[in-house]
């Protein structure tokens, strides 16, 4: 069996001041930051569901409710789409060997444009922000499918159509003429002394000091056991342990503290969803990488996810398509097996009649579904049906308390409705 890695410690995460992560906490659970003053970022990110939202593709701008509970709206403020990829957990983002975020990797520690990131904003992305999560935490406010809306709905979203970074002013405005807002940003920034000088960089880090600081790893038995208690871990878990480790390669990928390699594979993954097409594609396939580099090696190439708290931040894969993580190991068992006997019931989404042609119409497509089993870059890794069971037994051995130190805040500055 590999090596184990190092216990977690705090030193490793970037600092987190208190009054921003506080202030992060209102921002995070607030829907101020959105087009039509409808979603927040803890909508699709929600404390009740590890940090994410229960859903394979989430239902954002436009939707009613919290996790798979949540539906389409109706009316014109229904949602257009589904969101394209599925809401990845926000575990550990603040530890400082997270270097790349988003499923595609599209942004990440750069220099290329002078701000330190590559980034869809390139140039235009503002300079001062402190860490890849707070960069990260302005895009989200951009997208039509999540916060932003339609152009015809609202400023914000108008404004990100002219240009991606002309929406931040206008959210900055929003929060800056909050009299509470104001005065807890002038207490947590050294740098502001009234509401004009709030920027969206100080919204972008008090959201990033709150998620950094909110959800970090540190309690789970599998921390125990690389603390010395041997008897932590369950004999099933340490089996798994071995097996993860050993036999089944999982560290080939999920290596590290944080269980992932920042790197980008191709796992023939069942389509599912609008995709994310490039402007040439006749079908509504998710590039993955190539997106991003427009290079054809990348086709389908999704970055390696962390794995801890992987038990309570399902459904599994870049587009949400595996309800357990059973079924995801198994997938990487044998990815082309698993993708001829995938069903659509396996999907989490949510009835959304206008949008139920899109849902599966690529993976009905048969010269698409042989080309992404050609872009695989995992090799078969037969497993008996116990030794899945381990497994899964060690992913669940790296569940942290579900308790954390702020939780959802029981009302906001706006006076918007939080998701409870």
């Amino acid at each position: 069996m590999r090596a184990l890695p190092d216990p977690l410690k705090p030193s490793q995460y970037h600092a987190a001041d208190p009054a921003q992560a506080e202030l992060g906490q209102l921002l995070f659970y607030d829907k101020i930051l959105s087009g039509n003053r409808n979603i927040s970022c803890g909508t699709c990110h929600h404390h009740r569901f590890g940090s994410a939202d229960g859903l394979s593709l989430g239902i954002g701008e436009g939707g009613k409710g919290v996790g798979p509970d949540r539906t389409a709206g109706t009316g014109d403020d229904r949602i257009k789409q589904r969101v394209p990829r599925n809401a990845p957990g926000l575990w550990n983002l603040g530890h400082k060997s997270v270097r790349v975020l988003f499923h595609d990797g599209r942004i990440s520690n750069n220099p290329v444009y002078g701000n330190g990131y590559k980034s869809p904003a390139k140039k235009h992305l503002p300079q001062g922000l402190s860490s890849v999560l707070a960069a990260q935490a302005l895009f989200p406010m951009t997208s039509d499918a999540e916060m932003a809306g339609t152009p015809d709905e609202n400023e914000v979203a108008a404004a990100v159509h002219d240009r991606i970074d002309k929406g931040w002013p206008i959210l900055t405005a929003r929060v800056a003429q909050n009299e509470t807002y104001a005065q807890m940003f002038s207490a947590a920034f050294s740098d502001v002394d009234a509401p004009e000088d709030i920027t969206i960089v100080h919204v972008a880090e008090a959201l990033s000091a709150f998620m950094n600081a909110e959800w970090r790893s540190g309690t789970s038995d599998f921390d125990r056991y690389l603390a010395g208690d041997a008897a932590a871990m369950s004999t099933e878990a340490q089996k798994g342990m071995q097996l993860f480790y050993g036999k089944a390669r999982c560290n080939d990928c999920h290596t590290g503290q944080l269980f992932t390699d920042d790197e980008f594979h191709a796992l023939a993954i069942p389509p599912i969803g609008p995709g994310r097409p490039l402007p040439n594609d006749r079908v509504a396939r998710d590039n993955g990488r190539m997106e991003q580099t427009r290079r054809i090696e990348d086709a389908y190439r999704f970055r390696t996810p962390p794995l801890r708290n992987v038990a309570v931040t399902g459904p599994y894969g870049h587009n949400g398509a595996f309800p357990t993580l059973e079924a995801m190991i198994r997938h990487h068992c044998d990815p082309d097996k698993s993708l001829a006997s995938w069903t659509t019931e396996q999907a989490g989404l949510p009835e959304v009649p206008w949008l139920a042609k899109a849902d599966f119409v690529t993976l009905q497509d048969k010269i698409e579904t042989a080309r992404q089993r050609r872009h695989v870059d995992i090799l078969d890794r037969p497993l008996e049906d116990n030794e899945i069971e381990a497994i899964v037994a060690f992913l669940e051995s790296l569940t942290d308390s579900r308790t954390r130190p702020m939780g959802v805040p029981k009302r906001v500055p706006s006076g918007l409705p939080v998701d409870q």
